[in-house]
C-alpha cells in the first residue's frame, strides 16, 4: 500500500522510564510508502526507489518522518517510494530497480570484493552496527565467540552473510556450530530450540528484557567485527549522473533524523500508527526502540562533530579492517564516497547540529 499524508506537526515527550526496547520483531512486510505531492517549484527531481533493509517499523524513524513532513518534497521529489524488506538491498541495486539502498556495510564489501559490483557508501545511519547474538541469562549464557561452538544458533536468511562473517572474523568454522534456520521472533530462544540468536540489541534482546526475561549480548562490533551499519548505497553510475538528486536525498534524510534524534516519540508514532499500521506494532516499545538506536547506534561524537551519516575515517579503516577478517579485501576507496555528503554540509552547515 502507499501513503499520501499531510504535513503536520508532532510532539510527543519522551518519558525518562521508557526502556530501551523493540517491536521489531514481525516476519511479514509492510507495504512500500510513496509520497504523491508536488514537488518544490522549479526543483523537480522526478521519483526516487529507495530499498530498505526490514519491515516498516520504527527503525526507519527518519525516513518515515522525511515522508510524512514533507522533506523529500521539500527536496524537489516528485515521490519516494520506500519499499520495505527484508532485504540486502544489492541486487535492487544492481538491476536498477531500486536508485538507493539502506544495507550494511558487509553486503556492499562482499558485493564488491566478490563480483566487482559498482556500488558506494554515500553515508551511514548507524554509527556502530547493531548486531548481536543473544542468549539467555539463565540459559546459554553466551559471552564469548568461542561458546557458540558446539551451540544451536538461530540465523535467519537474511542474516547468514553478517553471520559467516562473524565466524570468520573470530576463526570459527561454520561446521563447529549447529545452525538453525528461523524467523526475526525471538520465540526460538525462550523456547530453547537455540541456545543464541542473531538480533539487533535495540530490537528482540531488549524486547526481551522488557518482558522480564533477561538477555545476554554478544555484541558483534565489540567481538572482531566493528562496521557501520544502515548504510546509505548506490551505483557508480548513479553517483555520477545523478549526483544532484543523491544530495538531496541526503538533505531529506539528515532532516528526517534530526528529528528523530530529536524526539524519537515521532518516528515510533508514525510506524505504529500508520506506517505499519498492518504490523501489530506496539507503541510503548517502538518509542523505547527508537529512543535507543538514537542514543546507541545513530548519534556518536563524530555525529556530533561533524553531522548525521558522516563516517570518520578512522571508522571507515574498521569497516575495512572487518572485511579483510571477513576474507573481502577492498580499500576504503572501493567502497566509500563521502564526498556527496562533504557538499552537502558544505553547502547546509547548518544541519550539522543533530541536537
Amino acid at each position: 500500500m502507499s501513503f499520501a499524508l499531510p504535513r503536520r506537526a508532532r510532539g510527543l515527550a519522551v518519558g525518562a522510564a521508557l526502556i530501551a526496547a523493540s517491536v521489531g520483531l514481525a516476519a511479514c512486510a509492510g507495504g512500500a510508502a510513496s509520497t504523491d505531492s508536488s514537488p518544490v517549484a522549479g526543483d523537480d527531481l522526478g521519483d526516487l526507489s529507495v530499498q530498505l533493509s526490514w519491515i516498516l517499523n520504527e527503525e526507519w524513524s527518519g525516513e518515515l518522518i522525511a515522508h510524512s513532513e514533507g522533506y523529500y518534497e521539500d527536496a524537489g521529489f516528485s515521490s519516494v517510494n520506500l519499499i520495505p524488506g527484508p532485504s540486502s538491498g544489492i541486487a535492487e541495486l544492481l538491476s536498477g530497480t531500486a536508485e538507493v539502498s539502506f544495507t550494511d556495510a558487509l553486503s556492499v564489501g562482499a558485493a564488491v570484493a566478490n563480483e566487482g559490483a559498482p556500488l558506494k557508501v554515500v553515508g551511514a545511519t548507524f554509527q556502530k552496527n547493531p548486531f548481536t547474538i543473544a542468549s539467555l541469562t539463565d540459559g546459554a549464557n553466551i559471552t564469548t565467540p568461542g561458546e557458540m561452538i558446539g551451540k544451536k544458533i538461530g540465523v535467519q536468511d537474511s542474516n547468514r552473510p553478517v553471520f559467516d562473517a562473524f565466524l570468520s572474523a573470530n576463526g570459527i568454522d561454520a561446521s563447529e556450530i549447529e545452525i538453525v534456520p528461523v524467523q526475526y521472533d525471538p520465540a526460538p530462544l525462550v523456547t530453547g530450540e537455540v541456545d543464541g540468536l542473531i538480533a539487533f540489541v535495540t530490537s528482540q534482546s531488549v524486547t526481551l528484557e522488557v518482558q522480564g526475561i533477561a538477555v545476554t549480548d554478544l555484541l558483534f562490533a565489540d567481538n572482531g567485527l566493528p562496521f557501520v551499519g544502515h548504510v546509505v548505497a548506490a551505483t557508480d553510475d548513479t553517483i555520477a549522473s545523478d549526483r544532484e538528486r543523491l544530495k538531496a536525498f541526503l538533505v531529506a534524510e539528515i532532516r528526517g533524523w534530526r528529528d528523530a534524534v530529536a524526539d524519537p516519540a515521532i518516528g515510533a508514532e508514525l510506524a505504529v500508527e500508520e506506517y505499519g499500521a498492518d504490523l501489530g506494532l506496539s507503541l510503548e516499545t517502538s518509542i523505547a526502540s527508537a529512543t535507543a538506536q538514537a542514543e546507541l547506534l545513530v548519534v556518536s561524537e563524530e555525529t556530533i562533530e561533524n553531522g548525521l551519516f558522516t563516517i570518520s575515517e578512522d571508522l571507515q579503516q574498521q569497516t575495512i579492517a572487518s572485511l579483510a577478517r571477513s576474507g573481502f579485501e577492498v580499500s576504503a576507496e572501493d567502497i566509500f564516497d563521502l564526498s556527496l555528503l562533504d557538499e552537502v554540509y558544505e553547502e547546509n552547515p547548518e544541519l550539522v547540529d543533530a541536537r
